[in-house]
């Protein structure tokens, strides 16, 4: 049985969680490192959110997926279609609905081979269409590439493998398109997690890997462990309650499946993985050692850590850790996908 310290391992959620704990307790004092911009983006959301933090704590979870798609992905994705112009299309690819999102100039030329596949986070429970907005319209700008998001299935409806099976099935159809070198996968929270068990998934069903992977805000195993366990305790961002992620209720982290930092020989077997995690981030333990491993098993990996930062801080993205970040994952896709 997968049991969590957190009741929500989102993007919007696990900032909702923050944002109360910090009303509940002494407020948190910025890091110095880290810019100013990000640290009034942070009161930003707290402002927005805190009239709705009753409900996210004990509403049903429609309610909570409402309230965050209202008040803290769409705000959010607003300011991001005005700072990143992208051109949104919906698709259905193998029965699964997608969302593909372009540069409004177009595919860059050498990029016109090329396609990345975004699975959002949101604990596996929420941010469906909205998070994938939010983590999609600035790469695709950025880095002037396709990017396909997949609106895989959740919990509580749904239970692993079937996100999995999902991101298996819209792959398996792009790569009638493309070869499996030209396709670059990434998410962030349970997305970045997702990621890392699309290509287990892979491995294990006989699909050729990816040209190269991003785990973002998270690894590729448990979340809330190691020192990041820590240094919540020590910051008070841990939330309270030993409750199950209702997707993963009848899983295993034994299972390579869903739990890959564990399996060194299938580490061994990743394509190229971009990690960026922050020093607030609940997964910033499962993040380090993901890259450790990854290194260790003779794979490529790339680490990236921000300062002074929590979960998915690159929800905001007009501050200038974000340019930062989505610059690393436009120069690290364009690297190591084929042309």
């Amino acid at each position: 049985m997968l049991r969590y310290l957190l009741t929500f391992i989102a993007g919007g959620l696990l900032v909702a969680g923050f944002m109360f704990m910090q009303n509940l307790t002494q407020s948190l004092p910025p890091s110095e490192l880290a810019s100013p911009e990000s640290n009034a983006a942070i009161q930003n959301t707290m402002a927005r959110l805190t009239p709705h933090l009753v409900k996210l704590a004990a509403g049903d979870v429609q309610e909570r997926r409402d309230i965050l798609d209202a008040n803290f992905y769409q705000p959010k994705i607003d300011v991001a279609r005005e700072l990143y112009p992208v051109v949104e299309t919906p698709r259905e690819i193998a029965g699964v609905y997608t969302e593909v999102f372009e540069p409004e100039e177009g595919v860059a030329e050498n990029n016109r081979h090329r396609v990345l596949i975004n699975l959002h986070g949101g604990g596996f429970s929420m941010g469906a269409r909205t998070e994938g907005r939010l983590e999609s319209i600035p790469v695709a700008s950025v880095a002037g590439m396709r990017v396909v998001s997949v609106d895989y299935r959740q919990g509580p409806e749904h239970r692993f493998p079937a996100a999995s099976e999902d991101v298996a099935k819209v792959y398996a159809a792009l790569l009638q398109e493309y070869q499996p070198q030209q396709i670059g996968i990434f998410g962030c929270s349970a997305g970045g997690l997702l990621t890392a068990q699309a290509v287990a998934w892979f491995d294990k069903h006989g699909l050729p890997q990816p040209g190269a992977v991003g785990i973002f805000c998270a690894g590729a195993g448990d979340f809330l462990v190691g020192d990041a366990a820590l240094i919540a305790d020590t910051l008070k961002t841990k939330l309270g309650g030993d409750e199950e992620i209702a997707y993963l209720s009848d899983a295993s982290w034994e299972d390579p499946l869903v739990a890959p930092i564990n399996h060194p020989d299938l580490l061994g077997r990743f394509p190229p993985s971009l990690i960026i995690t922050s020093t607030r981030d609940l997964a910033l333990s499962s993040a380090i050692a993901t890259h450790q491993r990854l290194v260790g098993a003779g794979a490529h990996s790339e680490l990236h850590v921000y300062e002074g930062l929590s979960h998915y801080f690159f929800s905001d993205t007009d501050v200038p850790e974000s340019r930062q970040a989505f610059a690393v994952m436009a120069r690290f896709f364009d690297r190591h996908l084929a042309r």
